[in-house]
């Protein structure tokens, strides 16, 4: 298998232009070199080499200067109760939260609790009791296709943001229990990763991600007593130095680049204002500004929606775009205005698809992703960028949008200033359009449905896109009634990963239990570029809002694609309109996924559904069209599944073929009883 991949791997290379194989193949060469060079640079990388570097007379001097160094996130000590005031009750949560991570506990990806243990084995999935050898990263097989292990897993833990709260329990308390778990946990990550020489060296994102993290660690427990130790203060400044050199050294640029190379570019930039003046900092402070320049316009659409077509790695990407600009305002270099005017687009594609409960669309691939993740709100709510960028760029009308939990905003501006920042008037909710990123979000007070019309993901390529062209997720009256499934697992299972980004798998039809985007079962991130979705109408007033969208995934099977939605702004009535066109016989599936909460009752031919409270009655019209109702899964979060039901519509003969539903909050209709 490990050979097919290999070559599955060789093939795309040389499918690519003669010049860019010739680059591959140096990169390549050179990074193979750090086989025997990279022990070479970690021995030799001696406190008297850092202090050289420096031009700093000791540890202690060095450590003190890069302690006065700005940084862009609340690293001083801070009053629990005006933290409690901002955000009832997260003091508490802070300090429940630093004691499993000083206990090494941990609970992240679908593991469930899981207590690390001393020491922590820093290459192991606990999910399933599997890990991987030690040895030279890039030899080391981390996608195992033939068994269940995960590497996100021990990459996730490796990245140390699970200390986070024992950082800010520290700042909270000055507790030196939290600074002493900390560095310790830090001398066995160092100790039990060499450089380039375990699993967790094996992707450059993780470097950088690690710099992210570290930087911050660094400033919260500087002045603590635990972290005085000169050796320790000695070995924790030349790791993370390295860091940077490495991620310099192994940057995963390509020909379209996606979060990991944005990660190694916000690596880059975060430890190169770091360590300020110190060997190659000022290097990478410019490679990695200067790229990210250029992929903020190339990645982000003009409207603000991440081209990889998912709104949790939309999050992301959000997250590593906007951190380095915070920390160059934060040293007093020049932001450019199309770049902050991009960050701003970004924050208003976020407002529009937050829900007015703060959750957000399954679209897309999610693995829980993120930069610095501060705040205790649920994990879907991305409301925190929306205030975060309207206070760090002015931006008015921002921050009139922005809404829910402050804690994230506390723990970069301070209690005082996050507790100023709300917003007396709030405009309404407008529906929007996103035709770039090909995004249409229909609102009106608690009615809210996303629909994706846009390209397949990472310029055509998949990436961590899904063949979901013209789904939809559908929240009415305040409660959630459809839903995509997500995207649950990457490499723990090559099935569920297909399974889950399959066209049947979203709330599209179905065409002869074909891919309306083609894909390769071995190749994770890839998906033809065949549906090409395009929004042929988009139309919004205060009664009604109307999107019609086609796409030509099955041109290949003879068949066209085409869907209307309209939503009833007052009365929340949702109606949803196929038609199915082409020559000949075909076999049509048209599936609604239904949000775990949702309980589905059928008598006869009308069928009810209850959320939250709340009753919808559905009803479908179209000739020759059966209806089953059906058990499935949705992940509502990686490695989770939750059980779940999909209504499916199934017709097979003779196109054209047209299905009506609609689904009528109560009220509306009096099939359903109360």
């Amino acid at each position: 298998m490990r050979l097919l991949d290999a070559a599955r791997r060789a093939r795309g290379i040389l499918r690519k232009s003669p010049t860019y194989v010739a680059k591959r193949a140096l990169e390549e060469g050179e990074r193979e070199l750090d086989r025997w060079l990279a022990p070479m640079r970690e021995r030799g990388f001696s406190r008297g080499r850092l202090l050289a570097m420096a031009r700093a007379a000791s540890i202690d001097e060095l450590w003190t200067r890069l302690r006065q160094r700005p940084y862009p996130a609340w690293t001083s000590a801070m009053d629990p109760a005006a933290l409690d005031r901002v955000e009832p009750g997260e003091s508490t949560r802070i300090r429940d939260a630093a004691r499993l991570a000083c206990a090494r506990t941990v609970d992240l990806l679908g593991t469930g609790p899981v207590a690390l243990g001393r020491p922590i084995d820093w290459a192991h999935d606990y999910r399933v009791g599997m890990g991987w050898p030690g040895g030279f990263a890039r030899s080391i097989d981390y996608v195992n296709r033939e068994r269940p292990s995960d590497v996100k897993v021990p990459w996730e833990i490796s990245r140390l943001q699970w200390l986070i709260p024992a950082g800010q329990a520290y700042l909270l308390d000055a507790d030196e229990q939290y600074a002493l778990a900390a560095r310790d946990i830090l001398q066995e990550w160092m100790d039990g990763n060499p450089l380039g020489y375990t699993v967790n060296w094996s992707c450059t994102m993780e470097a950088a991600m690690r710099i992210i993290t570290w930087t911050w660690l660094f400033h919260v427990f500087a002045n603590s007593a635990s972290w005085r130790d000169e050796d320790f203060r000695a070995k924790f400044l030349g790791s993370l130095y390295l860091h940077g050199d490495f991620t310099l050294r192994h940057i995963e640029k390509a020909d379209v680049n996606g979060n990991h190379y944005t990660a190694d570019l916000a690596g880059l930039v975060m430890a190169g204002h770091f360590f300020d003046d110190v060997g190659n900092a000022g290097r990478w402070q410019d490679v990695g500004w200067r790229g990210l320049q250029e992929e903020i316009e190339t990645q982000v659409f003009a409207d603000g929606v991440d081209f990889e077509a998912s709104v949790p790695y939309h999050r992301l990407v959000f997250e590593l775009f906007l951190w380095p600009a915070l920390f160059r305002k934060a040293c007093g270099a020049s932001l450019p205005d199309s770049y902050v005017q991009r960050l701003g687009a970004m924050a208003r594609f976020t407002a529009a698809y937050s829900r007015p409960d703060g959750t957000s669309p399954l679209w897309g691939d999610a693995d829980d992703a993120r930069a610095l993740p501060f705040g205790g709100q649920k994990l879907g709510d991305h409301r925190y960028l929306i205030g975060l960028t309207a206070f760090a760029f002015g931006d008015a009308d921002l921050a009139a949008q922005a809404e829910g939990p402050r804690s994230e905003l506390v723990w970069v501006i301070g209690p005082e200033l996050a507790a100023s920042f709300a917003p007396a008037v709030r405009p309404p909710v407008q529906s929007m359009a996103f035709p770039h990123g090909g995004a249409y979000v229909m609102r009106a007070g608690d009615h809210h449905v996303f629909i994706d019309c846009g390209p397949v993901g990472l310029a055509g390529r998949g990436g961590h896109g899904h063949n979901d062209a013209l789904s939809f997720e559908a929240w009415l009256a305040g409660a959630p009634v459809v839903v995509d499934r997500g995207s649950f697992v990457y490499t723990a299972s090559f099935e569920s990963r297909n399974e889950f980004r399959s066209t049947s798998s979203h709330n599209t039809p179905w065409i002869d239990r074909a891919e309306m985007n083609r894909l390769d079962p071995g190749n994770l991130w890839n998906l033809q570029d065949d549906a090409q979705a395009v929004c042929t109408t988009w139309r919004t007033g205060d009664e009604q809002d109307l999107f019609a969208g086609r796409h030509q995934g099955y041109r290949r099977l003879g068949v066209d694609v085409a869907r209307e939605i309209r939503l009833d702004k007052r009365s929340g009535q949702l109606e949803i309109v196929d038609t199915i066109d082409g020559e000949g016989e075909h076999e049509i599936a048209v599936p609604l996924h239904l949000a775990p909460s949702v309980r589905v009752d059928r008598s006869g031919g009308a069928v009810c559904l209850s959320s939250a409270g709340r009753l919808f009655s559905l009803s479908a019209s179209g000739d020759g069209w059966e209806l089953t109702i059906e058990p499935t899964s949705i992940s509502p979060s990686y490695g989770v599944v939750e059980p779940s039901h999909r209504l499916v519509w199934r017709r097979q003969g003779v196109l054209p073929a047209r299905l009506a539903v609609t689904i009528s909050p109560d009220g509306n209709d009096t099939s359903c009883p109360p």
